[in-house]
């Protein structure tokens, strides 16, 4: 019987260790790389002869082209497929879908619209289904994140992480990796806008030093780094309401302040400047935004190592 695929659909179903693997893995092929012109493919190529759908529910930039990018320098090839041009866009059930696919190309990376699509893909196919983001989490960029927040400061475990704004896909992806690797995490939330209450408790379970508070200035108290997000995504109606409720959390130097000495700033971007986050916190010296876009290539590249050659 053949063996299941290696599916990267949630840090939840990772154990610490494992999740660590992966980021060394990056760390060192990003390091390998240094001076490296950007077209050049890695030396060993591992993932040669290997084909990677890329189906995309919503507009992307970095998760694409980190992707691409990714899957050529390990020498692989890459399908880029937005859904209207796919029959999913025409009513194929996304089991069918994924039956298909998995005749054609050895790994599917989604980017849904919906939570329930990338199970459901997951579920159906025989090749491993990557999560690229959902409704619910989006893996990958916190994989990137905690690869960022390591190499300027050490450990997950020793640090202490506060969110503010919406608790939304990548916070729970946060909580999810503070559970697993380690770390203090306070969430600053409106009451409204708060993470799903299984997220938290699943955490709970883990005993996580997870700490949720309508305080964007208790949440910032002391952190060795503050993130934020943008207060409306694509799939949110109700963008009035959002601003309103979002306003008293924008991240701004005097927010800033609150954080310990030299804290770090991110941001998974875009970012919509002078709402969720200020110019300077966005151009300040502490800010990692850009090293964090460019760590999406790198932790990409040991993903899908992960899922197709396991010990490359």
């Amino acid at each position: 019987m053949a063996a299941s695929p290696r599916h990267f659909l949630d840090l939840r179903d990772f154990d610490g260790a494992a999740l660590g693997r992966i980021i060394a893995s990056a760390r060192q092929r990003k390091q390998a790389r240094s001076g490296w012109p950007k077209g050049k493919p890695d030396p060993d190529l591992p993932l040669k002869g290997h084909m990677l759908a890329l189906i995309f529910q919503r507009p992307s930039t970095r998760t694409r082209v980190s992707f691409e990018v990714a899957m050529r320098q390990l020498g692989g090839e890459v399908l880029a497929l937005s859904a209207n041009e796919t029959q999913i866009g025409r009513g194929e059930t996304i089991a069918d879908t994924a039956r298909v696919l998995s005749r054609y190309v050895d790994a599917i990376m989604l980017r849904a619209s919906d939570h329930t699509h990338l199970a459901e893909l997951a579920e159906h196919a025989t090749v491993p289904v990557i999560n690229g983001l959902t409704s619910l989490t989006h893996p990958c960029q916190v994989m990137a994140d905690v690869m960022t927040l390591e190499e300027e400061r050490g450990p997950l475990a020793q640090q202490k992480i506060a969110w503010v704004g919406d608790g939304n896909n990548v916070a729970a992806s946060w909580i999810q990796a503070v559970a697993l690797l380690g770390g203090e995490l306070r969430l600053g939330c409106p009451e409204q806008l708060a993470p799903e209450p299984r997220n938290l408790a699943w955490a709970a379970k883990n005993n996580a030093a997870i700490r949720l508070t309508t305080s964007p200035q208790d949440a910032v108290r002391g952190a060795n780094c503050v993130i934020t997000d943008a207060w409306v995504s694509m799939h949110d109606e109700d963008a009035a309401s959002r601003h309103n409720l979002l306003k008293p959390y924008q991240v701004n130097a005097a927010l800033m302040k609150l954080a310990a000495p030299g804290a770090m700033f991110m941001h998974c971007l875009p970012a919509h400047r002078g709402e969720e986050v200020t110019d300077d916190v966005m151009d300040g010296p502490h800010s990692a935004i850009f090293d964090e876009a460019e760590n999406r290539l790198h932790i990409q590249k040991s993903i899908l190592l992960h899922c197709l050659k396991p010990g490359a």
